[in-house]
């Protein structure tokens, strides 16, 4: 092979490990505590942390956030047990917890739209746990182990948080030699030792991309032994191994040359997922594209990285679909220099059966600061509709005066991007004979 054919490999080579090196980056971000802490929105492998509350513009730990639900997230390390998961009575509240494995594929979820108002207890288990599953519990299989849970509770605000806590609390993890049967009787460790040098700061997308070409093909070679690729990454996996990416293996035999290749590989890799992404939007019609088919992604491993960048811990089609909109109606890139309405005729807001919502982000996909810490906007919000009953988002930097507060959704100074996140979205949205309309520049 060629230089130039042996850096596109090394290219191709990170973007095929992008999800797995992610897990183990972020993974370490949000376990590098002893003991659960909430208000950091971290907690030690094996036990759930709790966000009290809706993130705001300090949150940085995952790309994408929402600001309607209520989040309860535990990385999971299944190499030694299975984990007992049991969840509360939800009432008619909308609910789910879906398991992602360490490829960023949804592996199994429960939630109201699969179980109603409750279910369970869980047993999760790795890919290679062979037990007897206890009476009275149904198996979570998972072909991976490590794994991420990110249980999702819809909210109204802050007066309905303390109704909303009170079902994190009964979201609980136990270790299966641990389990009797009842929730109440475990309580996890509290003072968990973190590894020395563990960084609990630094953003997990800013820590990969930092990563040289040894250091990220390095671990990524070691986070397969635990986490095996899916089977049909078998042909994709022989040719890799021609770059030394090979599960288990070190990179201590490479020469310098081919060192410097996969160097030239993991430099290219962010640019590549920014064109993969600009790509990928440019196929929408009236400036939104819907990336359908998300939380299983088989050999699309370009998709799979551009979401796991840009939308990691996405969901599966029936629960979630996230119509994702750069431009306006006339193809322009949003900006925060001008104003724009989204407007719905009646009767045409989202078709779903949980709840919808507008989000704006950053041109990081994060949150931005704005006088009312207004993240989301949606129908759980209290806006106005027209007298004809239609309805008006208006999406701009500064206030549009009271009568338009309540419809308001701030935007930051600059580039900015809105998802219009349906949970449990209706037949009409699944199969696109329901689109939303184009954000109308206004000045």
């Amino acid at each position: 092979m060629t230089d130039e054919s042996m850096e596109k490999l090394a290219t191709e080579a990170w973007l095929y490990g992008y999800p797995l090196v992610t897990a183990a980056v972020t993974k370490s971000n949000m376990t590098a505590v002893p003991a659960r802490d909430d208000a950091r929105r971290k907690a030690p492998v094996n036990q759930f942390c709790y966000m009290r509350a809706t993130p705001d513009a300090s949150f940085t730990e995952v790309v994408s956030p929402n600001a309607d639900t209520l989040y309860s997230s535990a990385w999971l390390d299944l190499s030694e047990q299975p984990l007992v998961l049991t969840v509360p009575e939800f009432g008619d509240r909308f609910w789910m917890v879906p398991i992602l494995d360490a490829w960023s594929n949804v592996c199994a979820v429960v939630g109201q739209r699969k179980n109603g108002r409750s279910a369970g207890p869980f047993l999760i288990a790795g890919p290679t746990w062979s037990g007897a599953v206890p009476a009275g519990l149904t198996l979570l299989k998972s072909p991976t182990a490590v794994n991420w849970i990110i249980a999702r509770y819809a909210t109204s605000g802050p007066s309905d948080f303390p109704s909303v806590n009170r079902l994190q609390d009964g979201t609980r993890l136990i270790p299966l030699s641990e389990w009797t049967g009842d929730p109440e009787s475990y309580s996890p460790p509290t003072s968990v030792p973190v590894p020395a040098g563990a960084d609990a700061t630094t953003a997990p997308v800013d820590k990969v991309h930092a990563l040289s070409g040894r250091e990220y093909f390095t671990l990524l070679n070691r986070m397969m032994v635990d986490n095996p690729p899916d089977p049909a990454d078998a042909p994709f996996l022989g040719t890799l191994a021609k770059l030394g990416i090979v599960p288990g293996a070190t990179l201590d035999d490479l020469s310098p040359e081919e060192l410097a290749t996969l160097d030239a590989g993991a430099r290219r890799g962010p640019e590549v997922l920014r064109d993969l992404l600009a790509g990928a939007e440019s196929a929408g019609s009236g400036g939104w594209t819907v990336h359908r088919g998300l939380g299983d992604y088989g050999t699309d491993y370009a998709k799979r990285a551009v979401i796991t960048r840009f939308g990691y811990g996405a969901n599966l089609d029936a629960d979630a679909l996230y119509p994702h909109a750069t431009t306006d109606s006339e193809g322009r890139p949003l900006d925060g220099a001008h104003t724009y309405v989204l407007h719905f005729d009646a009767g045409d807001t989202p078709p779903v059966d949980g709840f919808w919502s507008l989000t704006m982000m950053n041109e990081r996909q994060l949150f931005t600061d704005n006088p009312l810490n207004r993240y989301a906007i949606g129908d759980r919000s209290s806006m106005r509709t027209n007298p004809d009953g239609s309805l008006d988002i208006y999406v701009q930097h500064d206030n549009p005066g009271p009568d338009r507060e309540t419809n308001w959704l701030p935007a930051p100074v600059g580039s900015f991007n809105v998802f219009l996140r349906l949970y449990w979205p209706q037949q009409p949205a699944l199969t696109g004979s329901w689109t939303p309309p184009a954000l109308q520049r206004t000045s």
